[in-house]
């Protein structure tokens, strides 16, 4: 079937879902580092606490992808499961401000992940479903502009509420969380179910092929089955698949890294704090929220801008000159002693955040078959959370050690991996079918 050619207004409209769905990841990004450090958690724990992400992202995306490939309902094959996961995300954003101990925070921190990760992959796979191979490009770097400006809305959402509306930055509950954090999280349960429902009502899934209800009908939907499915995928697994791998290892390390840190990084370097409790740490975490709002800005208009470049060139080697970028960035921050100067490294992570969410999963969708869009788009993230786990199974023991217990030096390392993920990337580059 000739997949219908869809206008610049529809491909916004079936990726809005997309602004809920980040905006929520904006704010665990820029928030829950914080609001561990205010119920108590030490630095050197943030990654173990961090392990929702990761977790939620390895066991459930690989088997909502699988599932959607073999789903057909009244309601579509994909859209079930961005309702279901939407529905999910927004009860753990309601509920994560009312936090009074690190176990409830990271409690719901699971349920929160669990709800993106539902809807990520099939997420995903709907925009490869619905676009025809010559507007692919253009719908995964749509989701990247979205992405952008989500996180810029999220990150700068708790900035504006105190510059614009004048709430007192030190206005906290008795467990220590900021009146602001109530408001963005409430802000983004909001989003995330209307964005999604907008997304699907407006741009709906193409019919099923009768040759693709056959094989659906007859494929085993069993736990088993399923399972057997995603590992002959990984066995059978296509090569340019496999490089990605490789720079998704130094990519996602690095992105971890420095979002598990960034904001420990500006205390000491501008505010000259460690103290999670001082208004100076608070200043810290408004002042990251508005680099990263400037970031995702810049990373809002890359992204379209990004789309004829990595059609003329090649997605992958676009993606390892913005991965240096953003690499050269990192390495800047813990080096800026002064506030307004933060926002010019920004500028080089804006361009790599803007790639990595767009010019991967363009390689990506090239190389696998259609039918295996959802179980590839699975495992696929299992590339990315996996370097999360192993940041989290090692960081604890070599931040004394090795880094000084400063996370200026994790900000150092994590832009030294993204230089080595644009290196993998050039590898990865020569399977891509450029010009895309």
């Amino acid at each position: 079937m000739t997949k219908p050619r869809l206008s610049a207004l529809r491909l916004l409209e079936m990726n809005l879902g997309f602004l809920g769905l980040q905006f929520s990841f904006g704010l665990q990004q820029g928030n829950m580092g914080p609001i561990y450090s205010y119920l108590g958690a030490h630095e050197a724990d943030l990654p173990i606490l961090q392990l929702a992400g990761p977790m939620t992202g390895l066991l459930v995306q690989p088997l909502i992808g699988a599932m959607s490939d073999r789903t057909q309902s009244r309601f579509g094959r994909r859209a079930p499961y961005f309702v279901i996961g939407a529905i999910l995300c927004s009860v753990g954003l309601l509920a994560m401000p009312f936090s009074n101990s690190i176990l409830m925070a990271a409690s719901l921190l699971w349920v929160l992940d669990a709800g993106n990760n539902t809807t990520m992959e099939p997420y995903r796979a709907y925009v490869s479903d619905r676009l025809s191979p010559e507007q692919q490009g253009a719908g995964f770097l749509t989701q990247a502009a979205f992405t952008g400006l989500a996180q810029m809305l999220a990150f700068l959402t708790p900035s504006i509420l105190v510059n614009g509306f004048h709430i007192d930055v030190n206005a906290i509950d008795a467990h220590g969380i900021p009146q602001t954090t109530h408001i963005v999280f409430f802000a983004g349960a909001i989003l995330s179910i209307t964005t999604i429902l907008w997304s699907i009502f407006r741009v709906p899934e193409l019919p099923l092929t009768i040759e693709e209800s056959e094989a659906i009908a007859v494929a085993p939907k069993s736990l088993i089955s399923t399972l057997a499915e995603i590992w002959d995928a990984i066995v059978h697994m296509p090569k340019a698949m496999r490089k990605l791998a490789v720079m998704s290892l130094f990519q996602w390390y690095g992105m971890a890294a420095y979002w598990g840190y960034v904001i420990y990084s500006i205390g000491r370097s501008v505010y000259h704090t460690s103290d999670p409790h001082s208004e100076a740490f608070r200043t810290a975490v408004l002042t990251n929220g508005e680099m990263a709002a400037f970031f995702n800005a810049v990373a809002f208009v890359a992204a379209f801008a990004l789309i004829p470049v990595s059609k003329r060139f090649g997605a992958g080697r676009v993606h390892a000159v913005c991965l240096v970028a953003a690499g050269l960035g990192m390495l800047a921050i813990p080096e800026i002693d002064q506030k307004a100067l933060l926002f010019l490294p920004a500028v080089g992570l804006g361009f790599g955040w803007a790639s990595i969410m767009g010019n991967p999963y363009v390689v990506l969708a090239g190389a696998i078959p259609p039918a295996r869009t959802g179980v590839y788009m699975g495992i696929f993230n299992m590339m990315i959370v996996i370097p999360m786990l192993l940041i989290a199974a090692t960081l604890p023991f070599y931040y004394g050690p090795w880094m000084g217990g400063d996370p200026r030096n994790v900000l150092r390392m994590a832009g030294v991996l993204l230089i080595l993920g644009a290196g993998a990337a050039m590898w990865a580059a020569r399977t891509d079918k450029a010009p895309q």
